[in-house]
């Protein structure tokens, strides 16, 4: 992170530390956001950011932390400057701190430009509508959750689920398609074509990485390199033991470069943000430490506004080819997607995908949940007219099959299996098959046509008369070329 050199102003009027926040008093023509350079009796200056401000009282919140800090000896220097980020297509390849500042014994970036981390509103009246497919890879989004560029959709995760695999694995995989593979999915469904048919879009994956250990962030940084999608990644690493207050810059960090390289570059950039409940919990201390009334569980009242600064810097420009796509990943407390993270996410982003405990114990990777999962954009992605309407189609008759089958295992538990019926029997075996090769690929990167592919084979198992939500000329087409007898 770098300031500009303006008129400085120096205080020695520190009249309270609480935290990772100083209470500096008689200041004048401060401004909120304002740089400030906090300097200890050691003589070390460490950055900090003007937080609130009242009256002739400034609240500062210092990124370092405040141990060694005492009210006598401290002076504050107030630079005029707002937190900026120097950003170039040199970020690309490299892994940075939450302030921006290379750690991975590289040279130090040398700027384009300097961008403000908070970014600039995208103006209603030349935002797009979110379009265009993204390929995850991963048949229980591409084929039923569909990623829409410029769209945000978090996943939802648990304590000791394997989101950050999932977040890398995606990272590693997601590619923007060309026009061509798009307009021939429709086509694909029985004959997969080539996953890189014509020359990919530009694309980049801007990775934030929010109070994570050592071990997670040298798990990210292996399977980036391992996976070969380094070269296109700039890496934000906040790690757990990192100042508080520097997890409230990573993403805000992270989307200044990806809003760079989408729109000054033309770049499709997914942004991906993990874990935003560590996010929150920073919030949630920092509050505390300024004495403001707790909302919900203990956490600000303006979480919700907060969380909608960073997600709703997701988009399109009209007359721009670049865009920004967040996936955001939570990991819920106890579960509970009723707590206030989760709950506000889901209603600021287009949907969720949910990951399942139940799958993980089955051994079954990636575990997401498709019932409970939801993109609001899919539509948008999967293309228009026929394309649009057989993906739909299918997504929905798969949907409607798998949902049928968690409703008789429920009553299988109560009854037994015993009392089934054979078409009871049938769909029990169809949910079986749907978890372990749909859902459960591991770690394959599957393209959007093997993906639609696969969905056909599971469905020509079951008697074309059943299939109630696909219209009679696909069944016509592909269901008895595939039918078992």
């Amino acid at each position: 992170m770098t300031r500009l050199n303006l008129v400085t102003k120096i205080y020695r009027t520190l009249t309270r530390i609480a935290g990772p926040l100083v209470f500096i008093q008689r200041v004048r023509d401060v401004a909120y956001g304002e740089i400030v350079e906090i300097t200890g009796p050691d003589g070390v200056a460490r950055l900090g950011q003007v937080l609130e401000i009242d009256k002739q009282l400034a609240v500062v919140q210092v990124f370092a932390g405040t141990d060694g800090l005492d009210l006598a000896r401290t002076r504050a220097t107030f630079t005029g400057a707002v937190a900026r980020l120097g950003v170039s297509l040199s970020m690309l390849g490299r892994v940075l701190n939450g302030l921006g500042t290379p750690i991975d014994g590289g040279p130090p970036i040398m700027p384009d430009t300097r961008l403000d981390v908070n970014g600039l509103p995208i103006n209603p009246a030349v935002r797009t509508h979110p379009s265009e497919f993204i390929q995850t890879g991963l048949s229980a989004i591409d084929g039923l959750n569909t990623l829409t560029r410029g769209q945000k959709l978090p996943i939802f995760s648990g304590a000791g689920l394997p989101a950050n695999q999932l977040a890398a694995q995606i990272a590693a995989q997601a590619l923007v398609l060309s026009a061509g593979e798009q307009d021939g999915r429709a086509e694909a469904r029985v004959t997969p074509a080539p996953s890189h048919a014509g020359a990919p879009a530009p694309f980049a994956v801007v990775f934030a990485a929010i109070g994570i250990t050592h071990r997670e962030a040298s798990f990210f940084s292996d399977q980036f390199r391992a996976g070969g999608a380094m070269d296109r990644t700039v890496m934000f690493i906040n790690r757990a033991e990192d100042p508080t207050i520097e997890r409230l810059l990573t993403p805000r960090a992270a989307l200044a470069a990806a809003e760079y390289l989408a729109f000054t570059h033309d770049r499709h950039v997914l942004v991906i943000l993990t874990d935003m409940t560590n996010y929150c919990e920073a919030l949630r201390e920092v509050a505390a430490a300024r004495e403001e009334v707790p909302g919900r569980r203990g956490y600000p009242g303006y979480m919700y506004s907060d969380l909608a600064s960073l997600y709703e810097r997701a988009g399109r420009i009209r007359d721009k080819a670049g865009s920004v796509t967040q996936m955001i990943i939570l990991t819920m407390p106890d579960d509970d997607i009723t707590h206030p993270i989760p709950d506000l996410t889901g209603y600021i982003t287009e949907g969720q995908i949910v990951l399942s405990r139940d799958l993980h114990r089955k051994g079954i990777y990636p575990p997401i949940d498709v019932l409970p999962s939801l993109s609001r954009m899919m539509n948008a992605a999967i293309g228009a007219g026929k394309t649009r309407a057989d993906h739909r189609a299918l997504a929905d008759q798969l949907y409607a099959f798998y949902a049928q089958a968690r409703d008789l295992r429920r009553l299988t538990a109560i009854i037994g299996e015993a009392a089934l019926s054979n078409d009871d029997r049938r769909i029990l075996a169809f949910a079986d098959r749907f978890e372990r090769a749909f859902i459960g690929q591991g770690l394959a990167n599957r393209p959007v046509q093997e993906t639609l592919s696969l969905a056909w084979d599971l469905l020509s198992e079951m008697p074309a008369d059943v299939l109630k939500r696909i219209p009679q000329e696909l069944i016509a087409r592909y269901h008895r070329a595939r039918s078992v007898t």
